[in-house]
């Protein structure tokens, strides 16, 4: 892969990933790695129907294989507090569980459904039983097929509407078009799958080492599920690998290891396999849009329609917000948005890498595209007229918004004035070449989280909070956050995470790590430095004389401001004081009053150039200029990888990736990455990664935005949009194929 530097300063060892050694030398350590004595391994034995009940399970032979130590299922099944349906006969301190509860009853939702678990002495053992353990079904009639069932609007259920102005606005304006949009279900497929074991220590107290983007929501879950104190559950996460919303709720290999572990009073281990992560940890949910846009002759919006139906489970509600970034992004005095479920019988959806606007964006910038070809404009001019600095949804000034200046780097790197007014119109090499565009959008979010900062006596400062990183590069992000306020070398900061023991931090999802937790780091650094200053009033003789503010922290050192060469070493000073350290933690608030006068968001404009083959279809992509509007860019070398994820993520949305069904089984077909098609290497084209970089001061202290989202969030439209201005055909059924553009397959 070729890949451009950005526009930010250079990267130096500081911008290095400070975990990057130990996890492509191995030393960093995941889930499953770890080895615990007595521990035993257990799998799950999954329905082969989709729908029905469970008369009866044999596991006699199962429970004579050798090494078998338990099969648990609904017959047997320890009683589980969260599991009982009656809040009366809950204890005040336990919810009922989230979702299916799996080994609770005899009922079958969805296939490839955990109806058992074997637990063994050895990972072999167990996966030897599985044929040994026969159920006995009665199956019942299922639905999953989304479009066939969408039709039936009876099937619809949560319906929520949203108004602005006059509804029918588009129709009557000079110029319009409306257009249908469909995407299919996704999986996030991490490269680490989900993986949990489970430990009691006595009655009341377990631990886990969990595959999870969130401790503390994971630790809160398995508490209210078995009625224990918060206290009496830990969970490490110390490295995780991928998630893409997948670790943001606990799924049923969760309360599945506490159960056995509990059962069989030993430590057991409960590791998913592939084709299992395509059914048991969510999934992006399929989704119908119907789009419509009204513009007058200027290219002034004048009304947007916008109608999404995405899938959900039976048992379970998932919602997305596909409609909303049709309510905000762009000026618009009318607006008419529709959204509703469909239930179906497969496993609940979750959220999955920008969830909602990945999938309304796809539907608006793609129609605003072919607006923009009715128009006979420019698909950037386009946007321009319809530009805003205040949110039409709330009436609030975004905090900051640069899209023009996305716009101006995009257009001049990719060549945008090459491309052809006229679809089908340019040839390069004897391929059809294009140009399109989208943009991307999602909520810049700041919560709540604590931060322990210690800065010990040999001048090392080590931060710990309760927040997980999944790859993004948090560790790297806080640890540089630290080091530049405390004006103190970055080998010398140790940022420590992935435990629910440490200070509370938020779950790593919706673009918010930094904003949040950085923030909290920033606030604790200040905290620090005032009691450096403090200290050395109080205990250094020469600077008793000076007020605090008259004196800085920088370069390891307390200066005097107006005279640098008076001055203290932060290690001789840590030994005057009588602790000889400062240990403390600060929690740090979601937004202000102040920051609250704003619409907060982070913003992407992706540019794609591309070729199809005239004769077979085949698509090429050529060359990517993605940019993003983040705020302050903390870390260049991690956000880089962050938009080229986003890039990664896109093309295989736009082109390749669907999740498939046998509608006459209800079960998934292409459960592996030999039948799911994620993009390869050499599908990767260069890629100019750029960002804006300009501090938000109206969203938090560092000025800094999440990147995760948006830099997926719109790529998909970009690609589309390109495939058409090259070869004159709209598909807007996703993946983009050959097939779809009318080539016959090859033989």
């Amino acid at each position: 892969m070729h890949n451009s530097a950005t526009n930010l300063f250079k990267l130096d060892f500081a911008d290095e990933r400070v975990d990057g050694a130990d996890k492509v030398t191995g030393k960093a350590k995941y889930t499953a790695e770890y080895n615990l004595p007595n521990m035993a391994y257990a799998v799950f034995v999954t329905s082969t129907m989709a729908k029905g009940t469970i008369k009866n399970i044999d596991t006699a032979k199962a429970l004579a294989s050798p090494g078998v130590l338990d099969v648990i299922y609904y017959a047997n099944c320890p009683t589980v507090p969260g599991y009982l349906t009656n809040a009366a006969e809950r204890p005040k301190n336990v919810f009922e569980w989230r979702g299916h509860k799996v080994l609770h009853d005899n009922q079958v939702r969805f296939f490839g459904q955990p109806v058992a678990l074997i637990v063994a002495d050895s990972l072999e053992n167990a996966n030897a039983a599985i044929r040994l353990v026969r159920p006995e079904y009665v199956p019942e009639k299922f639905e999953t097929n989304f479009d066939s069932a969408r039709k039936n609007s009876a099937n619809l259920k949560g319906t929520v509407n949203y108004k602005r102005g006059n509804e029918t606005a588009f129709k009557t304006a000079p110029i319009f078009i409306e257009a249908e949009y469909s995407i299919p279900a996704e999986v996030h497929l991490p490269m680490e799958m989900h993986a949990t074991i489970a430990f009691w220590e006595g009655e009341d107290k377990v631990t886990l080492y969990d595959k999870t983007q969130g401790p503390k929501s994971t630790q809160s879950t398995v508490a209210r599920t078995f009625g224990l104190l918060d206290k009496n559950v830990r969970v490490i996460a110390e490295n995780v690998g991928g998630g893409f919303g997948s670790g943001l709720r606990s799924w049923a290999n969760v309360p599945a290891a506490v159960i056995a572990s509990k059962k069989l009073n030993r430590p057991v281990k409960l590791v998913l396999t592939r084709p299992q992560m395509f059914s048991l940890v969510g999934y992006r949910p399929q989704s119908w849009q119907k789009i419509g846009i009204g513009a007058d002759a200027t290219g002034k919006f004048v009304g947007i329609t916008h109608e999404a139906i995405s899938g959900t489970s039976r048992y379970e509600d998932f919602r997305e917000g596909i409609v909303n970034v049709s309510k905000f992004l762009y000026a618009c005095d009318n607006v008419d948005t529709k959204y509703s479920m469909l239930p179906l019988d497969m496993s609940t959806p979750v959220w999955m890498r920008g969830p909602g606007e990945a999938t309304g964006s796809y539907g608006l910038e793609a129609a605003i595209d072919e607006l923009s070809y009715k128009l006979k404009m420019d698909p950037v001019e386009l946007r321009l007229k319809n530009f805003t600095t205040v949110n039409p949804e709330n009436k609030l000034p975004f905090s900051d918004i640069n899209l023009k200046d996305c716009y101006a780097y995009g257009q001049e790197k990719i060549g945008w004035k090459n491309r052809p007014a006229t679809p089908g119109s340019l040839k390069e090499n004897g391929w059809l070449v294009g140009y399109g565009m989208a943009n991307g959008v999602f909520g810049a979010g700041k919560g709540s989280a604590s931060v322990r900062a210690l800065l010990n006596k040999e001048g090392k400062l080590i931060l710990e909070c309760a927040v997980s990183d999944m790859g993004p590069g948090t560790t790297t992000s806080m640890t540089m956050i630290a080091s530049a306020a405390m004006q103190m070398p970055i080998e010398k900061v140790k940022f420590k995470l992935g435990d629910s023991d440490l200070p509370p931090g938020p779950s790593q999802g919706g673009s918010g790590t930094t904003s949040t937790v950085g923030s909290a780091v920033d606030l604790a650094c200040t905290t620090l430095k005032q009691n450096l200053k403090d200290l050395a009033i109080k205990y250094a003789p020469a600077f008793s004389a000076f007020k605090s503010e008259a004196l800085e922290v920088k370069n390891e050192m307390i200066v005097v401001v107006a005279d640098p060469t008076f001055k203290i070493a932060v290690v001789d000073l840590l030994q005057l004081s009588p602790e000889k350290q400062i240990d403390l933690t600060i929690a740090s608030s979601g937004k202000t009053a102040e920051q609250l006068k704003f619409t907060s968001n982070s913003f992407s404009s992706h540019f794609v150039k591309l070729a199809v083959h005239p004769k077979d279809g085949t698509i090429k992509i050529l060359q990517v200029v993605t940019t993003g509007d983040a705020g302050k860019i903390i870390s260049p070398k991690t956000a880089r990888s962050q938009m080229i994820g986003g890039v990664v993520g896109g093309i295989g949305m736009a082109l390749s990736e669907q999740l498939e069904m046998d509608h006459a089984s209800g079960q998934i077909i292409n459960a592996s990455f030999g039948a799911y098609h994620v993009p390869l290497h050499s599908q990767i084209p260069p890629t100019d990664v750029w960002f804006v970089n300009k501090p938000d001061v109206n969203m938090n202290s560092i000025g800094a935005k999440g990147i995760g989202e948006i830099a997926l969030i719109g790529f998909a439209a970009a690609v589309a949009n390109a495939v058409y201005n090259a070869t004159g055909k709209r598909v807007r059924d996703l993946p983009i194929t050959p097939a779809k553009l009318g080539f016959k397959a090859k033989v």
